[in-house]
């Protein structure tokens, strides 16, 4: 969503409840199977690295309070996935840290005000569903990249994989950042679809401040991982413009089949990211 958090669709959190857990089952077997395989091709430095990486992660996430137990742990899987994809300094760890420290920075950013609207995330921070709604599409994304011996080679699958990994965290980013920012600093949002004048929180609503902090959010991510992947300025252009695209498509499955509760939040998550990924890796291949 493009400005506003969403709220659950009129058929409750529970009566979707199974979405989030079909989020959560479609990525981390996968992750997780496909980790242990690439390990045992790894070297050892390489595991070391990855391990230590990845439990500094958790313990990052957890001192602030930024996801249950079941999110860290979540969070601390896919981490070593991307390591694994993309190892040494040109890895997409690099993205993804900038992604979580905008998310850090941009849901505490007025967290009294959005308290007082029944608008602020929980203070134990995203679950499981949540982390791998936003960041599970990247990870799946990433994994063609392990095909090749070196991703900064032309060889088309790891371009195209390379963008749509990066996408997919674009799009994350910049969600988070202008549903989080626009609760406080957006204005009067508007439904996507009619752009009539709607209460804050409704779903697919969007102001012009949250859609601006959202894209500079993206922004950032794709500038740092152009740097760390050795992106051409072209696809890191058009990474750009798939994670934008993703964004407006969030906005709009929440005005239309969120709003009528027939998707929950994780779903919308997992599907604009997935469109973001698509879109950058048909573009860039």
């Amino acid at each position: 969503m493009s400005g506003l958090r969403k709220q659950s669709g009129y058929a409750g959190p529970s009566a979707l409840r199974w979405q989030s857990q079909a989020v959560l089952l479609a990525v981390v077997p996968v992750t997780a199977i496909w980790g242990i395989l690439a390990a045992w091709q790894a070297a050892d430095r390489i595991l070391w690295l990855d391990a230590g990486i990845s439990v500094a992660f958790v313990a990052l996430v957890w001192c602030f309070q930024a996801a249950t137990v079941g999110g860290a742990f979540t969070g601390g899987v896919f981490t070593a996935a991307f390591f694994l994809t993309t190892p040494g300094w040109h890895t997409a760890l690099w993205p993804l840290l900038v992604l979580v420290v905008l998310t850090l920075a941009a849901t505490r950013f007025g967290r009294r005000r959005k308290e007082a609207l029944g608008l602020a995330e929980d203070r134990r921070g995203r679950k499981a569903s949540q982390v791998a709604a936003n960041l599970g599409v990247a990870v799946i994304a990433g994994i063609p990249l392990a095909r090749g011996s070196g991703f900064g080679s032309a060889v088309p699958e790891s371009r195209a994989a390379l963008a749509a990994m990066l996408a997919a965290l674009a799009e994350a980013a910049a969600d988070t950042l202008s549903s989080e920012l626009g609760q406080v600093l957006g204005g009067e949002p508007r439904l996507l679809t009619t752009l009539q004048r709607v209460p804050r929180g409704t779903d697919g609503a969007i102001t012009w401040l949250g859609t601006l902090a959202g894209c500079a959010g993206a922004a950032a991510v794709v500038a740092a991982g152009q740097a760390a992947l050795m992106l051409t300025r072209s696809e890191a252009l058009v990474t750009l413009g798939a994670a934008i695209a993703g964004l407006f498509f969030d906005s709009l499955l929440g005005a239309i089949p969120e709003r009528r509760g027939w998707l929950n939040n994780e779903a919308v998550n997992a599907l604009s990211t997935l469109l973001a990924a698509v879109a950058a890796g048909l573009a860039c291949r």
